[in-house]
């Protein structure tokens, strides 16, 4: 059997090329965008005390939010199962045609079900709706169709109907589609603030990403340290304090006392510097040409910080102390950019 794999010809593709027009491909995505935006909008005038009930069902639960949902439905409900979940609720995606098949296992009577069908009548939905009311689970439904068998049955209803849908033909789900990302959207919003959930509580479910990076990783994460650590007293000469940077190769070292306190910093600049003077470094004293005051950071501060800290003050190094001002790390731009935190 031979099979047709191509849908145009070339004829088809020249005249569908000859017919392209410039201002009516921009008047349709113009008037799409128009559509959902006024689909998004009338949302805020349905956010009522079944708004409050959801929340308060999604705040109260024991186990796990369980979203569902079947074909676009079931993609917004993914989207929203991950928001919530990263947001400080608890949640998951569950297909509800395998729910039919073994799945429906995953649900306990600790969970909220939330249910997303624009119609209210998806039947794989319907199939198990009888399941989720004999266990008892809280069902928040978001449909179209306030009328519908789904919104009947639910325990709260979130209404989230369109009167069109941005496609021409009134087919595919576009605005509903948005609609009830939206409406998602604002149920994590809502969980988030009632929550008290901070920018902390986030970094810790994206430790992976940029934001988890500048959140979590701690200056005492990046710093050089022991070994590593350049630093000299104020008696050493300038030709020995040249001598610990090479070798620590950090572009700065630290000059400390007796007790390891921090006196000052000796940097690239520094030494470009003290060669404009024609200094001696073989008899000057890195205590003679080094920086007092420089800007320290302690080990517990985020690295953000110190990122913060060389941006300020047009730095790239920073040393590391402890309460005492004693030194106990350093650390350079180019570390904080290994780390990912810049």
């Amino acid at each position: 059997m031979i099979r047709r794999s191509i849908l145009f010809t070339g004829d088809d593709a020249r005249s569908m090329s000859e017919a392209f027009d410039d201002s009516r491909v921009v008047a349709a995505g113009r008037r799409a965008l128009s559509i959902e935006a006024d689909a998004v909008s009338a949302l805020a005038g349905r956010l009522n005390d079944e708004f409050v009930a959801a929340c308060r069902l999604l705040l109260d639960c024991r186990g796990r939010v369980v979203v569902t949902g079947m074909g676009k439905s079931g993609h917004i409900a993914g989207k929203i199962a991950a928001t919530l979940a990263s947001t400080g609720t608890p949640s998951f995606f569950l297909h509800p045609a395998e729910a039919s098949h073994g799945d429906f296992g995953m649900i306990t009577r600790d969970d909220v079900v939330l249910a997303l069908s624009n119609s209210g009548e998806t039947a794989e939905i319907l199939t198990i709706l009888p399941l989720i009311k004999r266990m008892g689970v809280p069902l928040v439904a978001m449909t179209g169709n306030p009328a519908s068998t789904l919104a009947r049955e639910c325990d709260v209803h979130l209404d989230v109907r369109v009167p069109a849908e941005a496609c021409p033909l009134n087919l595919a789900p576009t605005a509903s589609t948005t609609a009830s990302l939206a409406m998602g959207d604002a149920l994590a919003v809502a969980l988030l603030e009632t929550r008290g959930f901070t920018p902390e509580d986030f970094a810790r479910s994206h430790p992976g990403g940029a934001l988890g990076r500048r959140l979590l990783l701690r200056v005492e994460d990046v710093m050089r340290r022991g070994d590593a650590l350049p630093s000299v007293t104020g008696a050493t000469t300038l030709s020995g304090g040249l001598l610990e940077m090479s070798r620590k190769g950090l572009g700065l070292t630290a000059i400390v006392d007796d007790a390891g306190r921090v006196e000052g910093i000796f940097t690239d600049g520094d030494l470009r510097r003290a060669l404009d003077k024609q200094i001696d470094v073989h008899r000057t004293r890195m205590s003679e040409v080094m920086t007092r005051g420089c800007k320290t950071i302690a080990p517990a501060e985020l690295a953000a910080e110190a990122v913060r800290l060389m941006e300020q003050h047009r730095i790239t190094g920073l040393l590391v102390v402890d309460a005492d001002g004693r030194l106990v790390g350093a650390l350079n731009v180019h570390d904080l950019l290994r780390a990912g935190v810049m």
